[in-house]
Order: structure tokens, then C-alpha cells, then sequence
């Protein structure tokens, strides 16, 4: 099966944050909280996969509230926040929703994404993602985290699936 050809069979797209969804900056303020930059297009990716009925999982070890409430307002009901074991977090989510792990996209960028990666059926990774991330992903975005890579994916999904815009042809008159 090509590469392509795997994008057409998912149907669950789970990702980290840091990395992934945002790049891995984090602004540290006096007060101790950290900032998060997070790109509007892998909202819109995200969003969109929701509203066209796939399931949409986040794991990640960081805990943010505003991260949280930014993707729970793009429609993500499944969201593991602050987990220091992310295959714990996998397994949970597969037995609660019988999610079936063939089907199911992990875009991961760095060692605590590895043996998640490694079950699922299609890992993926950013550009910029460790070496041992990028030694497992069967997809590498062309693009960094934080700059689209969310989107690029979700994109091949929706699109090999019908699901993205259904383009029709302009007339000029």
C-alpha cells in the first residue's frame, strides 16, 4: 500500500501538543506560566475533521488551560491533558471508544509519542521531529511543528476521502 493509500483508510487522528500543534517554544512569564503559539490552519484542519464525523484525540504532557479550551472550542471532546504516560493514555481511549488502531493517524515529535507511534497503524511526524520519531513515522510533513504539519495530514485524509471542499468550476462572464 502506498503512502497515500494509508491516508484513505483512517478514520481517528490523535496528536501531541508541543511540537505538533504548536512548535516546541515555550515562553516562560515571571509569573511562571508558559505560552503556547498555535497555528490557525491546523485549527481550521482540526475543526473541520470533527464536523465531517471523524474522531480527533489529543495526548500530550503538557497542561494548559488555554490550549485546552482552544481545542475543545474547535470541537475535540477527547482531550488527555498533562499525561506523563502517553501509551496508558492510548490504551484508555482505544477501550472507551473501540477505536480501532488500524485505522488511527499519531502525529508525534519526540521520544514520549515512540511506542504510541508504534502501535498505531499510520505514526507520522513533523519535519523538524527527533531522529528516533522520524526512524518510525511512515509520513514526514514537509512541515514544522506549529507551522501546519496538523493540516497537512488531516488534509490528505479528508481530501482522499471527499471530505475537504467540494470544488466546483468557475465561470467568468
Amino acid at each position: 500500500m502506498n503512502h497515500l493509500e494509508s491516508f484513505r483508510t483512517i478514520k481517528t487522528f490523535i496528536f501531541d501538543v508541543d511540537g505538533v500543534l504548536t512548535n516546541s517554544d515555550l515562553i516562560v512569564l515571571e509569573s511562571g506560566k508558559l505560552l503556547r503559539k498555535m497555528n490557525t490552519r491546523d485549527g481550521y484542519a482540526l475543526k473541520r475533521a470533527v464536523q465531517k464525523g471523524y474522531t480527533v484525540c489529543i495526548i500530550t504532557g503538557g497542561k494548559s488551560e488555554g490550549v485546552t479550551e482552544r481545542l475543545k472550542g474547535l470541537g475535540i471532546k477527547h482531550i488527555y491533558a498533562g499525561i506523563s504516560d502517553k501509551l496508558e493514555a492510548l490504551d484508555e481511549f482505544v477501550y472507551t471508544y473501540d477505536i480501532d488502531l488500524g485505522t488511527t493517524l499519531y502525529m508525534g515529535d519526540d521520544l514520549p509519542d515512540y511506542e504510541v507511534m508504534r502501535r498505531v497503524g499510520l505514526p507520522v511526524c513533523p519535519s523538524d521531529a527527533a531522529h528516533e520519531i522520524k526512524a518510525i513515522s511512515n509520513y514526514i510533513s514537509p512541515i514544522a511543528g506549529g507551522g501546519g504539519c496538523a493540516r497537512d495530514v488531516i488534509e490528505k485524509v479528508l481530501k482522499l476521502n471527499g471530505d475537504w471542499l467540494q470544488e466546483t468550476a468557475l465561470t467568468i462572464s
